[in-house]
């Protein structure tokens, strides 16, 4: 489609964008204040003016005599015409009593106990305020190390991390964001094999990423064929050696079979650390796109794109107008935010670091007429990133004359002979937009779209096809839509097969699954190029993509300047789980001759076999037996252990149906999906996890009885320790929400519903 065709469809379209009610849902949901009666209190647009009072009031401490309404008007202005959002917690938290304002986190963990654990306890505040945390985990000495105080063995970073795991589990933050941690770990540490298979059990770890660190020496000893060395961080001796290849090989086969770990290029970050003096970073933040020393806090935000079309070509001036206004909006944050530790307050301040990025990238391309996977939109990513690279660093410049340099200037990247003051340490990040996103009806970050069409199945279970709004009116303007053929986009999201459609519009309109790795990888480090921080991307594989395909993409991600990589393979997270039956074969409904679902449900045959577990509910002990035949699950029976009564009667019933849905075809993880979730009034807590109800019980201990069956041994115990229940354990089986049930997309290291806002890290 040329870029004239497309500017005659979307010119004029310049009105003031409005809520949608997707996003009116999602604001209810997780932003919007509540009175004490739990009952939504304030509008968006009442967000909006709470927001930019509060971070407009910043300018007093500067001048006295600041015109802060002005200011708050101007703040006010670029939110609510959805030009720029700050990231969560500033739109939930600023003018509240929380006034915690940052997203992520990242706290030092140093080896001896009593620093691990101080960790624990600062991770737990960080957590309980809205924020998530980043760690290296390679200061901790190796496992069955020598511990001098007790003359005992380390555990090693592992086992640490799965006490992280566990904290985390247990705080909930308020019901608006859970806890989301990054455990990363040197390739040249000597527990770096057992690091990288840590999350071969997807149920492991759930409140965890996971990326490898991965130096240039690893690199090219990769590159070389060669070996490369292993250092035990407490004595700095050389352990051994490893074959770079093969532990490279081992680092892509686990990201193939199911998306972790990640990678991120340590020296890459350092070589773009604007402040050495201070320190070398060894973490980021939990989706990846904030290297932050010890102690550093993100304050991001993120310029819609989409917004910045006019008339059917880039608005530069408006967008230099966004950038210099958005620029002067975070670094007030700084000064607003509540923070949780005094260290991150003191490390923050001396820094002020600032990470300006951007969402709705594939929607402008759409609006320019230009294809995702294409050398234009490569070649225009560059320009734009640069231009807001640039006018961040000239408005940073001119805030330092009016405020200050940050304190640690002096010996920075910019402390140089005839170099100007900055206010900000760095000023660009491109982060995932997940829910501010939908909040802006945008694309997010600089992802592809995601899908042209989906089904949203709404509060009464009907199942509606909801349309991307561009194509819906690229093919209105045509004259080409139809309920017919929108119906057949949603059952597959994209419109690439559909012949009906024109070539030009296929060709536009490309989703995450359309697109190759390399396009992908190669739009990432385009950011990156004139990115201050890093880049959060997903590198999207097909189902039947090789382990090859996925090397090739770390290699090239490497090569091109990126400074990680996050990869997800279609299915590879439901492979591990729905793969149970004794062939091999994933689980299938049983079906007649013509592929289609029995309407009778099969014979049970005169010998079944299976496992009894008992399991605590709020009514009582409740003993769940699940028995199988020649084909797979076929019969659950219940029996409460104290006899009769509602619940009883009502368990019996539920396992009857679960029986009748097993021999007729219905698919055990489906079966799952609608007892998980299911609340009663007496819930119940089982070695730290919460079991909602009854049904919520059958959907435990049926998908206990999957993994069990999946690994292949007949154990004689399989106790409730051995998986930790979260939403996690559905999204990894389903892909689908859990507060919803809609299809979850993969960005950056998280799992985000573009429905109700739900998101969690993988």
């Amino acid at each position: 489609m040329s870029q004239e065709s497309v500017s005659n469809i979307f010119n004029d379209q310049e009105t003031t964008p409005k809520i949608t009610q997707n996003a009116q849902k999602v604001l209810e949901r997780r932003y919007l204040r509540k009175d004490e009666h739990n009952k939504v209190c304030e509008t968006a647009e009442d967000m909006f003016r709470r927001v930019a009072r509060n971070i407009a009031s910043a300018d007093k401490i500067y001048d006295p005599l600041a015109d802060v309404r002005a200011v708050e008007e101007t703040f006010y202005g670029m939110m609510a015409t959805l030009d720029f959002l700050p990231n969560s917690p500033t739109l939930m938290n600023a003018g509240r009593d929380l006034q915690q304002l940052s997203a992520c986190f990242v706290l030092p963990v140093d080896d001896s106990m009593e620093d691990i654990f101080e960790t624990v306890k600062n991770t737990a505040l960080i957590h309980k305020s809205g924020g998530g945390t980043g760690f290296s985990f390679s200061r901790l000495r190796p496992k069955d190390s020598t511990v001098r105080s007790t003359r005992g063995a380390s555990s090693g970073p592992v086992s640490f991390m799965q006490v992280f795991n566990s904290a985390t589990e247990i705080i909930k933050q308020g019901g608006t964001r859970r806890g989301a941690n990054m455990g990363i770990l040197r390739v040249d540490h000597p527990d770096i094999l057992s690091f990288i298979t840590c999350k071969k059990d997807t149920d492991k770890l759930t409140n965890f990423n996971i990326s490898v660190a991965v130096t240039d020496t690893f690199m090219k000893a990769v590159e070389e064929e060669t070996t490369y060395s292993l250092v035990d961080p407490h004595t700095g001796r050389k352990t051994k050696e490893l074959d770079a290849r093969a532990v490279f090989k081992k680092i892509v086969a686990m990201a193939h079979r199911n998306g972790e770990p990640g990678v991120i290029f340590i020296d890459t970050i350092n070589k773009s650390n604007t402040i050495p003096q201070v320190g070398r970073i060894e973490s980021t933040n939990p989706c990846g796109e904030q290297p932050l020393l010890p102690y550093e806090s993100c304050n991001l935000g993120s310029i819609n794109l989409s917004n910045m079309v006019r008339q059917g070509r880039l608005d530069f001036e408006h967008l230099r107008r966004t950038v210099r206004d958005a620029v002067h909006f975070l670094d007030n944050v700084i000064d607003m935010n509540r923070y949780p530790l005094d260290k991150i307050e003191s490390m923050t301040k001396s820094n002020r670091k600032i990470g300006l990025g951007v969402m709705g990238f594939a929607d402008m391309l759409i609006k320019l007429g230009i294809p995702y996977d294409s050398e234009e939109a490569s070649e225009i990513a560059e320009k734009i990133m640069k231009f807001i690279s640039d006018e961040s660093k000239e408005m940073s410049a001119d805030l330092a004359e009016k405020r200050g340099s940050f304190p640690n200037f002096k010996g920075s990247a910019f402390d140089a002979p005839g170099g100007r003051k900055m206010r900000n340490a760095t000023t660009t990040t491109i982060a995932p937009t997940g829910t501010i996103s939908i909040i802006a009806n945008c694309s997010s970050g600089i992802e592809p779209l995601f899908a042209v069409s989906f089904i949203r199945t709404v509060m009464d279970k009907d199942e509606l096809p909801e349309v991307n709004p561009l194509f819906n009116q690229v093919m209105t303007q045509r004259g080409l839509m139809s309920q017919d053929l929108l119906l057949k986009i949603s059952q597959k999201g994209t419109i690439r097969q559909f012949e009906e459609i024109p070539k030009d519009i296929r060709r536009l309109f490309v989703t995450s699954h359309d697109i190759t790795p390399e396009w992908h990888v190669r739009l990432q480090a385009a950011f990156q190029k004139h990115t201050d921080n890093a880049v959060s991307k997903t590198v999207n594989f097909p189902t039947d993509a090789s382990a090859e395909d996925v090397e090739n993409a770390y290699l090239l991600a490497f090569k091109l300047g990126c400074k990680g990589i996050t990869i997800y393979r279609d299915g590879s997270r439901e492979d591990q789980v729905l793969s149970f039956s004794k062939d091999g074969a994933s689980a299938s409904p049983a079906t007649d001759k013509d592929n289609q679902m029995s309407s009778a449900p099969r014979e049970r045959p005169p010998v079944t076999y299976g496992r009894t577990e008992r399991i605590v509910t709020g009514c009582g002990n409740l003993y769940v037996t699940i028995n199988e035949d020649s084909r797979g699950m076929c019969e659950v029976f219940t029996q409460m252990g104290k006899a009769g009564g509602c619940a009883d009667a009502q368990s019996e019933a539920i396992s009857r149906l679960i029986s009748l849905c097993l021999r007729s075809g219905v698919k055990v993880e489906q079966v799952v999906k609608h007892l998980r979730g299911i609340r009663c009034h007496s819930p119940s807590w089982e070695n730290g996890g919460m079991i909602t109800s009854c049904p919520d019980a059958l959907g435990i201990v049926i998908e206990r009885y999957l993994r069990w069956h999946d690994t292949g041994s007949k154990r004689d115990s399989f106790t409730a320790g051995a998986i930790e229940r979260s939403s996690a354990m559905q999204l990894e089986v389903f892909g689908s929400c859990p507060d919803c049930g809609s299809v979850v997309e993969h960005e950056g290291g998280c799992m985000v519903c573009r429905v109700c806002g739900f998101s969690r890290c993988m």
